[in-house]
């Protein structure tokens, strides 16, 4: 998850802060663990699924790889760059592996699926590779390994929503944790590999969704984002009661687990957000006033080879939706500078919709080429990488100044924010978010994590809110 106290793009948050450590347990058996999660959120939350199924065979985890009998690295595929890191982490696994020839190393997640033969054949890199939808099978290749025999599991599954997971949390802070709703994605977006990495949609059972939820909060969390690759086409029939369960039922289902439970979610797309959904954000004040809703560019002709399946016209009359209904909520996107045959006249669409929308927080990249995508086998790549990142600089000087004039208008407002921690930069100041999604640094007082603190803004930077907390 990006800190919004930096202003670095989207790809610079994925490849250099998008990784978790387990924490050290106590020892259950002599074996033990380390994993790694690159990328999205979804690949962290499934770490914490592939913990659980880990730790139900006698595993403990370990924060130090030469301590570990087996290294996991949960993967993303969705930048080169991405891809180019996880290869030099499974060269450096490769030298532990010759000092210690009983060690297991093992890829899991989307370049799993991908690179399966590159992995294990060509490059000798692993000893398991699994996909995204095969972790419960981990035990049975984990011992085919241990063997010496090379184990393979890349099947994606129509059904599989690991519901009946208890996931350990990883690296957690007590106060947010991720539940996903569903998995998969149905959107053939042809710059995406993650139809052909995660298989088609499907959506987890509902009563499990609030069980997990109400677990989280009986457990002290505070605060839970619902996960999916497009949350607003979450769809579940409960046949018992014979109910259709569509995202903001589900929402509002989650928020009635406690007032003091906030809701967040991630990520929207365009053309599935709902008024329902925006109306049940608005009724319930526990359902944070924050959307993510990736545009990926602003030019119509762009948007078209995308298979976005809307317009310029029809994102922007969306904005404004959201903003009649809810004018304080926080949104932020999703860009990509330099897609195949983007003409300067494409990019000003996207520096010009940018003004128009003037995001809160935006997640900005250029365009790299995915091996199997609609785009890879139908569209060149033309784009010199130079014009790529001037555009993509572009981009993020304009965004910048719109996140600085963002936190200005929020100068003076009182705030109820959610307390993560201490602040990375002064111990006596603590750290959290607003409804919004603004983090927010104030003194720390009598507070601790897991406390809602009214605060009154007081000053500014151009990515975090500064202020002083109010007794109400």
């Amino acid at each position: 998850m990006q800190d919004l106290r930096s202003n670095k793009t989207h790809d610079e948050m994925r490849q250099g802060e998008a990784l978790v450590y387990l924490p050290d347990s106590v020892m259950l058996s002599g074996r033990r663990f380390y994993i790694e999660s690159y990328g999205c959120a979804m690949n962290f939350a499934d770490s914490e699924v592939v913990a659980s199924i880990l730790q139900e065979e006698g595993y403990a985890s370990t924060t130090e790889t030469h301590l570990a009998d087996l290294i996991l690295i949960n993967t993303c595929s969705i930048r080169e760059k991405a891809e180019d890191r996880v290869r030099k982490r499974l060269t450096e696994f490769r030298q532990l592996k010759k000092q210690r020839p009983g060690l297991v190393v093992g890829v899991l997640g989307c370049m799993a699926e991908r690179l399966k033969a590159a992995f294990l054949v060509e490059e000798k890199l692993v000893d398991i590779v699994v996909g995204p939808d095969a972790y419960r099978s981990l035990p049975g290749l984990i011992e085919g390994a241990s063997g010496g025999q090379k184990a393979v599991n890349v099947l994606l599954s129509r059904e599989e929503t690991y519901a009946d997971i208890a996931p350990i949390r990883l690296n957690s802070n007590g106060v947010s944790a991720f539940v996903s709703i569903m998995r998969g994605c149905n959107n053939m977006c042809s710059f995406c590999v993650v139809p052909f990495t995660r298989g088609r949609e499907r959506s987890r059972d509902a009563a499990s969704i609030i069980d997990e939820c109400r677990t989280l909060f009986n457990d002290g969390y505070r605060e839970v984002t619902l996960l999916g690759q497009n949350v607003d086409s979450y769809h579940w029939i409960d046949e018992r009661q014979n109910v259709t369960v569509t995202f903001a039922h589900l929402l509002e289902k989650v928020a009635a687990v406690s007032p003091l439970l906030r809701v967040r979610f991630s990520t929207s797309h365009p053309k599935d957000i709902t008024d329902d959904v925006l109306y049940s954000m608005a009724a319930f004040k526990n359902i944070c006033n924050y959307i993510h809703l990736p545009v990926q560019s602003g030019s119509t002709r762009v948007l078209q080879m995308m298979n976005r399946t809307y317009s310029r016209e029809w994102y922007l009359a969306k904005v404004e939706r959201i903003r009649e209904i809810l004018p304080d909520c926080g949104i932020s996107t999703d860009m990509i500078a330099g897609f195949c045959t983007e003409t300067e006249a494409d990019h000003q669409d996207s520096l010009s919709l940018m003004q128009k929308c003037r995001y809160d927080l935006a997640y900005l990249y250029f365009y790299s080429e995915r091996p199997g995508t609609l785009a890879a086998r139908r569209f060149q790549d033309d784009v010199p990488l130079e014009v790529k990142k001037r555009r993509l600089q572009e981009l993020v000087n304009l965004y910048r100044e719109h996140s600085l004039l963002s936190m200005q208008r929020d100068l003076g407002k009182l705030f109820t924010v959610l307390v993560e921690g201490d602040s990375k930069k002064n111990e006596n100041e603590l750290f959290g978010r607003a409804d919004n999604n603004k983090v927010v640094v104030f003194s720390k007082e009598n507070y601790k994590k897991g406390d809602y603190v009214q605060v009154r803004i007081t000053s500014c930077t151009a990515g975090t809110l500064l202020g002083k907390a109010e007794m109400v």
